[in-house]
């Protein structure tokens, strides 16, 4: 079973770590400027505005954001197949409140490299949100574990819903498209363009090899989309996989996301030095010898 991600180098590592860093410092600076009365379109454009100036140049997705209920995406129905874009999904005109749960989620490319991550935050105080907040640790663990020993992808998911349901939320990941647990990333051509084309917000570029995986995998019984299907039934295939398991608890929702890396025999998160994981080890939730 080849796979062009199983041969980045360390520099390649290096490149998505430093895009994936980029994305979070986006996510933490514009989650600063969030003030009452403003939009998710106005929070999403701001996003999007802060990575253009910083030097991203394509896209997996462009900035989503989420507030209130909608961070547990109530309402919206999972999209089943390529091609059927739900608009609910997109950032709206839903205005921010204080006490008011948010999602933002931005997925840029600098140099053929690409990130792809969720941050969860909430303007003032919101206890259940804390506590959902600290329970993803232990999804972070799990998945890393299981990865580690090579279980297949749909058991690994599966035993994510399990987990949501023992710690009693609802798998919102359930609502994304194909009911994706996660989905590969792929390194780029650097073909020196400082702009490149976005269809319904999604960079051509990255869903190409997205698709172009799919296709890969079906003839050789692996898939680029990670859940708990039949499809997934296979141990991890080395490369980049972008994790966001989303919990959700009536209207609010609360999720992380960020590149874990896979080998021919090991595994392990692309970076610790993460706002969720920096914030677990501020309560006495994680150490780092943990990841």
């Amino acid at each position: 079973m080849s796979h062009a991600a199983a041969r980045l180098t360390p520099e390649d590592l290096d490149a998505f770590r430093r895009v994936q860093r980029l994305a979070y410092e986006c996510a933490e600076t514009i989650a600063g400027e969030l003030k009452p009365g403003m939009t998710e379109r106005r929070a999403a454009a701001l996003q999007k505005t802060w990575l253009l100036d910083h030097g991203v140049d394509d896209w997996f997705h462009q900035p989503f954001a989420w507030f209130g209920d909608r961070t547990a995406f109530r309402g919206l129905v999972g999209v089943k197949q390529l091609g059927g874009f739900n608009p609910a999904f997109y950032p709206g005109f839903r205005r921010l409140e204080e006490g008011m749960p948010f999602i933002l989620d931005c997925a840029p490319t600098l140099r053929g490299y690409t990130a792809d991550i969720g941050y969860c935050g909430v303007l003032g105080s919101h206890p259940v949100l804390d506590r959902m907040m600290d329970d993803l640790a232990d999804y972070r663990r799990l998945i890393l574990d299981m990865a580690k020993q090579r279980r297949p992808l749909s058991e690994i998911s599966q035993a994510v819903d399990a987990l949501c349901a023992r710690q009693g939320y609802d798998p919102r990941h359930k609502a994304y498209p194909f009911e994706t647990l996660a989905h590969r990333v792929e390194k780029l051509e650097d073909d020196g363009k400082k702009d490149h084309l976005s269809l319904f917000n999604f960079g051509v570029r990255n869903v190409t090899e997205l698709v172009k995986d799919r296709f890969k995998g079906a003839s050789e019984g692996w898939s680029p989309i990670w859940n708990s299907s039949k499809r997934s039934e296979h141990p991890p295939t080395p490369g980049l996989w972008a994790v966001e398991p989303h919990l959700g608890l009536g209207p609010v929702g609360a999720k992380w996301e960020e590149l874990l890396v896979v080998t021919e025999d090991d595994a392990f998160w692309l970076d610790d030095d993460v706002p969720h994981v920096r914030r677990w080890q501020q309560r006495g939730l994680w150490q780092t010898a943990a990841a």
